[in-house]
């Protein structure tokens, strides 16, 4: 399908946070949705929000690809950054690693440019996430799309809109060092 937009390839990491991001690009891109997370743990909570987010892209009749699930990998890119707090620079480093992964896959398939659901997190620092898109876009040849989809009431819109679905919602980022904060709280 060529409809003259630039191909754009999107980072998610679940339905709820899919569902507005979806919505405000689709205008103006012909979007692929990649749901890129071997962080989440553990792996039935994987399987969970891969399935939701496939379920919403064949519902809109959006292509999407599924990396392959590789904790392992991901463990060994954060190693010795285990007991950092939540929003710490653990969580810089597993950024960098999806939206990296992600850049490699628009590059090697043609993708025009890319982006990522997790500035329209609450606890997400939309202004990091940013730049080390922008570091990357450098590193991979593929522009990185600067959205802080937080901005006028995002997170509220992308909340609202998931209810209206029943999508499922996760308590945590995803990572078992999330989960485990959240049952410490």
């Amino acid at each position: 399908m060529n409809s003259g937009k630039e191909k754009l390839l999107l980072h998610t990491c679940c339905a709820p946070c899919s569902v507005y991001v979806i919505n405000q690009l689709l205008d103006n891109y012909n979007v692929t949705v990649i749901f890129n997370n071997p962080n989440i743990f553990p792996e039935d909570e994987y399987l969970l929000r891969l399935s939701e987010v496939r379920n919403y892209c064949r519902k809109r009749n959006i292509d999407y690809v599924e990396n392959e699930f590789a904790p392992d990998k991901w463990f060994d890119f954060i190693k010795g950054y285990e007991n950092e707090p939540e929003t710490g620079f653990r969580c810089d480093l597993c950024f960098l690693y999806r939206l990296s992964e992600t850049a490699s896959f628009a590059k090697n398939n043609n993708f025009d440019c890319f982006t990522t659901t997790l500035t329209i997190g609450r606890q997400k620092n939309s202004k990091k996430i940013i730049d080390l898109g922008l570091k990357i876009q450098d590193k991979y040849g593929v522009r990185f799309l600067e959205y802080d989809f937080k901005k006028k009431n995002g997170t509220q819109i992308a909340d609202w809109l998931s209810n209206q679905m029943g999508l499922y919602k996760q308590n945590y980022c995803g990572c078992v060092f999330s989960k485990n904060d959240k049952l410490h709280e």
